[in-house]
């Protein structure tokens, strides 16, 4: 796989529990440089109109909702949220071969399938929160291990940090894609945050798209924010 295939790599969260703001920034920002993301709380409010508004206004949208449950609940909420034409939609590795392959499987008797990506492990579980679920290891371990499983489940990619993206890239298939959430251009790195990292860093590290959020929602200017950010990739 190379980056020219990829389309735009930055994908902007929409966290808002109003429509009327979301609509606001991404009526200035350009479906050439960017995707959108629309997780749990937007979604549960808003709906599956909302998702389609934003598609309808030229965006690739990933939809974030991080399917969990038996095989055939998974694989039939996948393929509901295929129907609203979203880009890329995503599932628990943690569910197991089985429902990740009932996913893909489902997706692929479609004729434009979304890309379907798997969560390994949440950026917020620490060493003694997996211990404590019962996973061996630590949690780069466990990344590694879900991730390679996902690949050979079906999944077009990972969710996963840019520290992990590192590690993981050379033991998967090279067409896999890895989405890290956890990036921070580098004009918003303040001196005190030493483990942030940089949009050129985690694209180094083997990253294929960055979900970014408050440096491109929160900035006084979101278009040119995320134009910074595609020239530090560049």
């Amino acid at each position: 796989m190379t980056t020219s295939n990829l389309g735009p790599r930055i994908i902007v969260a929409l966290d808002y529990p109003e429509s009327g703001p979301a609509l606001e920034l991404v009526s200035g920002l350009d479906p050439q440089l960017c995707r959108l993301k629309v997780g749990k709380e937007m979604f549960t409010r808003l709906g599956p109109q909302f998702v389609e508004q934003l598609i309808g206004k030229g965006f690739e949208l990933f939809l974030d909702l991080k399917f969990h449950d038996i095989p055939n609940t998974v694989a039939a909420a996948c393929a509901a949220a295929a129907d609203l034409g979203v880009w890329m939609t995503n599932v628990h590795a943690s569910g197991g071969r089985r429902m990740m392959e009932a996913a893909s499987n489902r997706l692929q008797q479609m004729q434009e399938p979304p890309l379907l990506v798997a969560v390994t492990i949440l950026t917020s579980l620490g060493q003694d929160d997996i211990t404590e679920i019962g996973y061996p290891g630590s949690p780069a371990e466990n990344v590694l291990r879900l991730a390679q499983l996902a690949d050979s489940s079906g999944m077009d990619g990972i969710v996963c940090s840019p520290l992990e993206a590192q590690q993981v890239r050379p033991q998967v298939s090279d067409s896999f894609r890895l989405v890290t959430p956890g990036v921070r251009p580098s004009f918003a790195v303040q001196d005190d945050q030493k483990r942030v990292m940089t949009p050129a860093d985690a694209i180094h590290n083997g990253a294929d798209y960055l979900v970014i959020g408050r440096p491109i929602t929160g900035a006084e200017d979101p278009l040119q924010a995320l134009r910074d950010i595609q020239s530090e990739i560049a």
